[in-house]
């Protein structure tokens, strides 16, 4: 997608009254094109391939096929569709499971509109939004599974001094713009990077790599700090 285009957006929600006012929501929006709406997730498999939207707006829990597997089996063949969940449930579980599935956020249905359009810039711009307090349930349930013997993994390629400072950064919000600047390199570097980290360490979206940084002690917050969400963006305070 080209910096002048508008954001595609593909609407999947199975409350109709509810997802006719987020299309108008968007439409009131210069930078959004709502190129379509579904119903459940089956209906968003199915349309997804021929509209290829820029992202996907979806909700959880729906008839027939879920916003879970729905999410899963569209990035099986369009990797590079952004998908952002948008659910009425904060259920650790379902957290856990949209960002395992490739999901690159989680808002609340209560979050404000002007939270909700940035969530889905953010996407865009290769950030991971997070309701308020989801990022807390993320790190809980990260080091609930970590503590729990599970099948081996293929082993993480180390990383080196530069893609663990970015890790960091990626872990603390910041967009691929703001890494490239406090860095004093090219946004496409940390693009480029960003995605050798994901590589080496076998996770699908920056918010795995938000969740695991946070998880190392070399990348941990200083001692107190711990992580939250302010607004849609992930960070970490004192």
């Amino acid at each position: 997608m080209s910096g002048s285009a508008r954001i595609r957006v593909l609407l999947v929600d199975d409350h109709a009254l509810f997802r006719k006012g987020l299309a108008n929501l968007l439409r009131a929006e210069p930078d959004f094109e709502v190129v379509g709406e579904a119903a459940d997730g089956q209906e968003a498999i199915a349309k997804a391939p021929s509209l290829r939207p820029d992202v996907i707006l979806m909700d959880v829990r729906m008839p027939r096929v879920s916003g879970l597997e729905a999410t899963r089996q569209i990035l099986s063949t369009l990797p590079q569709t952004k998908i952002l969940m948008l659910s009425m449930s904060e259920d650790e579980d379902a957290v856990v499971e949209a960002v395992k599935n490739g999901a690159q956020g989680y808002l609340l249905k209560t979050a404000k509109p002007e939270e909700l359009f940035e969530g889905l810039r953010g996407v865009v711009r290769g950030e991971a939004p997070l309701s308020n307090g989801l990022a807390v349930k993320l790190l809980r349930e990260f080091a609930r599974q970590t503590q729990e013997p599970a099948a081996p993994a293929p082993p993480r390629t180390a990383l080196s001094p530069r893609e663990k400072e970015i890790l960091a950064l990626v872990s603390g919000g910041k967009s691929n713009k703001e890494i490239a600047t406090a860095l004093a390199v090219a946004e496409n570097t940390v693009k480029h990077c960003v995605k050798t980290i994901l590589a080496k360490l076998h996770l699908e979206n920056r918010v795995q790599a938000a969740v695991f940084a946070l998880g190392q002690d070399s990348l941990a917050p200083p001692s107190g700090a711990v992580p939250v969400v302010d607004g849609p963006t992930v960070r970490r305070v004192r």
